[in-house]
């Protein structure tokens, strides 16, 4: 029997609060898409994978998560839709014939076990179609628009409807063939099922295995993690300095910011010395060596370039040591102008080049009360301090 997955990933991250996606987000040092990933590449039933994200992340995903934790069960990785409906249906169109099972699991439910994977596709191979849920354990009112109750449920045969669902392929694919046909669009693939007439069943899932939608979600499931005792953290912390003496006919930049001024920084690349701080500050955080052992000033590669690129890829070097980033502290010692107007546009690019929240970077300028070579007007000098957390399996 060969049973596909489909995994829809295609969540925008608002309601967590988060500055990236929530199925990237990271839960003790591993995107919360790749947790999920790992169940279903170790549960014997799935024979492939197909992964659905939005249309950006289709090359990033297949680079920085399939290919980097080698992940041969995941057969393709496609763009999605508008709705996670139309993301589902998007996987069905990359499932490659001839299939039995087709299982939909959301991708921000990393607790699910290959145990649950296992009984949802045995229940789906006996009747057609097959969903994990939870009895519902409250009392259960329905109300009017304004919260007027109306009658209270039984609750004895009432299901908190959870992922994988699982269905024959022939089934599922008429089911949204006819709800495309329709306009129809479901809560639910099983919801699918049933407007077809096909009867599902339901297997006794978990309450652990949560959907991450909320920042209370977040905390739960890092409770989650912490009580396993799976991983323990190693705070890291990093220093980093830079200078760049002021030259005529030069852009003056700084945290990726043109600031208008008479002179430019001398340098390589773009001499964002602000930039450069935080650069080694990160790659001191991770062991990494320092800016020039990656981005040497005598290639010609790096010529002029915008220091926000290097940025991103010493953000990339980071990850791929299984470091998170938590805080950036920077402060910038120059006489003139005046950057306060800046710090905050500074912030964001920095932020941004980073994918974490601006409330992770602060920035600060003094001056240096005319000491020294910044306070004489000869250059710029910055100091920047990171901190973060390594994750390390229990073992290593």
């Amino acid at each position: 029997m060969k049973t596909v997955a489909i995994i829809p990933a295609g969540g925008s991250g608002k309601r967590v609060g988060a500055s990236i996606a929530k199925q990237y987000l990271l839960l003790h040092a591993l995107p919360v898409l790749v947790r999920t990933l790992l169940v279903f590449q170790k549960a014997e039933v799935i024979s492939d994978i197909i992964v659905v994200v939005p249309g950006d992340d289709v090359a990033s995903v297949r680079e920085r998560m399939v290919k980097k934790y080698n992940l041969a069960k995941v057969a393709a990785v496609v763009a999605g839709g508008r709705e996670r409906q139309d993301s589902v249906a998007c996987g069905l169109r990359a499932v490659a014939s001839p299939c039995d099972i087709v299982m939909v699991h959301d991708a921000v439910r990393p607790f699910v076990t290959e145990d649950m994977i296992h009984r949802v596709a045995a229940a789906a191979a006996g009747c057609g179609a097959a969903s994990l849920g939870v009895l519902a354990k409250d009392t259960i009112k329905e109300t009017t628009d304004d919260g007027i109750v109306q009658r209270t449920l039984p609750r004895r045969n009432l299901w908190r409807t959870q992922t994988p669902q699982a269905f024959s392929y022939d089934l599922l694919l008429r089911a949204h063939e006819a709800a495309e046909k329709d306009h129809f669009y479901g809560t639910d693939d099983a919801a699918l099922v049933e407007r077809i007439g096909a009867t599902v069943q339901m297997i006794a899932g978990s309450d652990e295995n949560m959907k991450i939608t909320t920042p209370e979600d977040v905390k739960m499931a890092e409770s989650f993690l912490k009580a396993a005792g799976c991983e323990r953290v190693c705070r890291r912390n990093g220093l980093g300095y830079d200078s760049h003496r002021f030259a005529k006919d030069r852009k003056l930049v700084l945290g990726g910011v043109d600031i208008p001024f008479d002179r430019g920084l001398a340098g390589h690349s773009d001499a964002d010395a602000l930039l450069h701080a935080v650069c080694d500050a990160l790659l001191g955080m991770a062991g990494a060596g320092d800016i020039g052992r990656h981005f040497p000033d005598h290639d010609p590669a790096y010529k002029n370039i915008s220091s926000l690129i290097l940025l991103e890829r010493v953000g990339k070097i980071v990850e791929s040591r299984g470091v998170s980033i938590e805080n950036i502290d920077a402060t910038v010692v120059l006489e003139k102008p005046r950057l306060a107007p800046y710090a905050q546009a500074m912030a964001a690019n920095i932020a941004a080049a980073l994918k974490i929240p601006k409330t992770a970077v602060n920035i600060k300028a003094k001056t240096n009360e005319g000491m020294g070579f910044t306070g004489r007007g000869e250059g710029v000098a910055v100091w920047a301090v990171s901190s973060g957390a390594e994750r390390i399996a229990d073992g290593e």
